[in-house]
């Protein structure tokens, strides 16, 4: 996966910060310690006395080495324990005073190997999902605060469920979502007017999806399809590499959340571009949401029978119901 260099750097500032808040912790716990059991001291200084004469012996050459540091390890042996002792009679665990590690994997150095760590992937995947700003307006979004009594209990003219109940299988449909991520089946399409929960639901996927330490991408349909556009077709070499960092980060997430999808002009450029974007993610068994006003037959008119087809085939769809709640609450 590429990484954006601005994001990857609030990732391990994140990272930096985690690792000062242990070594703190840390050093609360011995003054903690010592201030209860002065006798620590001592024996802390006798620990690193003896790191230090280890230090030394292993660039010695005498004769005696090997007695030297059996003698050096069982006096360590004998410092441990009575710490170790001086911890029990204090109640407090046995490792209260070892160094605080976040990840064993790295040790908190956020590289396993050549490769970022998983815990330095996590920290990028979480300054990524900050820059959902426009989805995570409210910065409340939950599956908890979705309010169902805001949908009729009664049917619409024309439909046979009535738009509490539709929505309260949506409602199910979309917990298992995220609670299962990314172990999923099926993409989702979500269908139907203005304000009737669409975003709001999208961004409370997102919310647990990040959580999780996943990357989530959110972007409007116009807005996709115009980096892929001046990705290809700008002379401006700056441009041009910013719309390909947003192209890659929309292809590479984890999760994307396409919204608005028929909003967008068009054109060939834009059909190829959509194909592209949802292809891709396919292939790569990347996870998507998209969400549109468009109904089965407007999306038939509108796109080509190879988007359409993979919509079809791959997109468990979602029929959002009911009247718009923005201006009920009006």
């Amino acid at each position: 996966m590429p990484y954006d260099g601005k994001l990857l750097a609030r990732a391990r500032e994140a990272l930096e910060q985690q690792k000062q808040a242990n070594q703190n912790e840390q050093q609360r716990r011995l003054k903690e310690v010592s201030a209860r059991a002065p006798q620590l001291d001592t024996i802390s200084f006798g620990l690193r006395r003896q790191m230090a004469e280890l230090a030394r012996l292993s660039l010695s050459h005498s004769a005696d080495l090997s007695e030297r540091l059996a003698a050096l390890q069982r006096e360590n042996l004998e410092l441990q324990a009575q710490r170790l002792e001086l911890l029990r009679s204090l109640g407090l665990p046995e490792n209260y005073l070892d160094e605080i590690i976040s990840c064993s994997i790295c040790r908190d150095s956020g590289m396993d190997g050549n490769q970022p760590c998983r815990c330095l992937r996590k920290y990028y995947n979480q300054a990524l999902t900050a820059e959902l700003g426009t989805l995570l307006r409210h910065g409340d979004e939950s599956f908890e605060r979705f309010d169902l009594t805001l949908y009729d209990e009664t049917p619409l003219p024309g439909d046979s469920v009535s738009p509490r109940f539709a929505m309260e299988q949506i409602l199910r449909q979309c917990r298992k979502f995220a609670d299962n991520f990314p172990a999923v089946s099926s993409n989702l399409l979500f269908q139907g007017g203005n304000g009737l929960g669409k975003t709001y639901l999208s961004a409370c996927i997102a919310r647990v999806v990040a959580e999780k330490g996943y990357s989530v991408c959110y972007e409007s349909a116009s807005a996709a399809l115009e980096a892929y556009e001046t990705q290809k077709f700008t002379r401006d070499e700056e441009a041009a590499a910013a719309a390909a960092q947003r192209v890659r980060g929309m292809e590479d997430c984890d999760l994307m959340i396409l919204d608005d999808l028929g909003t967008e002009l068009t054109t060939s450029v834009s059909m190829s571009a959509l194909y592209t974007l949802i292809n891709k993610r396919l292939i790569a068994g990347k996870k998507t949401i998209i969400s549109t006003n468009l109904s089965d037959e407007e999306l038939q008119r509108r796109y080509s029978a190879q988007i359409c087809s993979r919509i079809r085939g791959e997109f468990l769809r979602l029929h959002f119901i009911g009247r718009d709640i923005r201006l009920m609450k009006k």
